[in-house]
């Protein structure tokens, strides 16, 4: 447990994100007719979804991203810094690098969605393209930061990254301290291990849950095995949820996971694309399909979650190619 990231580090990556990452809201998710905003029929419980798809590059990235970067020594920092990653984590060292006035080069598979690296070139990264494996992404950019200097920021596997992306845990409890269940997209973990350690120590009776595809569910059957556990790259990359395929969790997040996480559920294909159209139509919140798996749970896999009055979904990101996003509105 001492390996875990604390409350006092998520407080300071709190510190170090405001200003740069936007404190997004909660918003209601009017699943029924009548009841409390966000609620169904009276007595149904209410679903608050967490819109961090708000983030100035459409993620929850940022706040790990950036937090990790600041917090390096300044003769370190400016030596550059670089990552790997499928897009969101990639975009956010982008982002945070330019904030910072530093160097990033970014490793991206090639199956990455053209609208993610179209992203993160605008913001002036350098992109090296490999093949869409774990450890293609991995070895690049090692070699990378040992040849040119470089910092390494990894998408999940660091606890100052799990402490960045804590404060949207640290945020759903300030705003709604009353919050029962906490539903969280799993892909490498860094998310759901900073949300957990956030949620616990202050709601130690909440519930988190994470969420992941059916055709992804390598964390799913890594909670079953008390192991971290792989699948290969053929079999999460038929997923739609590009963000969420990730072979193996990180062996840091998969520590936090077995500590603080309550349970996982899957979603299918079409319910991801189900609760993309709904978020839409009944939000006016744009979701990319790893960011909708959340709420996808809680509006069909209700009876697999613990009970609760109120619950909340953290859409992860918005990051959608358009001509995907138009055929699910379709």
């Amino acid at each position: 447990m001492s390996d875990l990231v604390s409350l006092p580090e998520i407080e300071r990556a709190a510190e170090r994100v405001a200003g740069v990452a936007v404190r997004t809201p909660l918003v209601p998710f009017p699943h029924g007719p009548a009841g409390s905003p966000g609620g169904g029929p009276a007595g149904e419980p209410a679903l608050l979804v967490k819109a961090e798809s708000l983030q100035p590059v459409g993620a929850f990235k940022v706040r790990g991203a950036y937090s990790a970067i600041a917090s390096l020594p300044p003769e370190r920092r400016e030596r550059g810094v670089v990552t790997h990653s499928s897009g969101n984590h990639a975009q956010a060292v982008a982002y945070a690098a330019r904030v910072l006035g530093i160097k990033a080069v970014l490793v991206m598979p090639h199956t990455t969605p053209g609208v993610k690296v179209d992203a993160c070139i605008a913001l002036g990264a350098e992109v090296v393209y490999v093949e869409p494996t774990a450890q293609a992404r991995s070895e690049t950019a090692a070699k990378l930061a040992d040849a040119h200097g470089f910092t390494m920021i990894p998408p999940y596997d660091d606890a100052r990254v799990i402490a960045g992306q804590g404060t949207v845990g640290l945020e759903i409890v300030r705003d709604r301290p009353d919050v029962d269940v906490v539903l969280v997209p799993i892909s490498g973990g860094g998310l759901i291990s900073g949300v957990a350690a956030a949620v616990k120590a202050l709601r130690p009776e909440a519930r988190v849950v994470g969420v992941e595809p059916e055709l992804a569910a390598d964390a799913r059957d890594s909670m079953a095995a008390g192991r971290p556990v792989a699948w290969g790259a053929e079999e999460t990359g038929r997923t739609i949820a590009d963000g969420l395929r990730v072979q193996q969790v990180g062996d840091l997040p998969f520590a936090h996971m077995r500590a603080l996480v309550d349970g996982v559920v899957t979603v299918t294909e079409d319910e991801i694309r189900l609760t993309m159209r709904r978020l839409a139509r009944e939000t006016r919140l744009i979701a990319e399909p790893a960011g909708a798996v959340a709420t996808a749970a809680f509006l069909y896999h209700r009876a697999e979650l613990p009970e609760g009055r109120l619950y909340v979904s953290v859409l992860s990101g918005g990051n959608v190619d358009p001509a995907l996003f138009l055929d699910v509105l379709r």
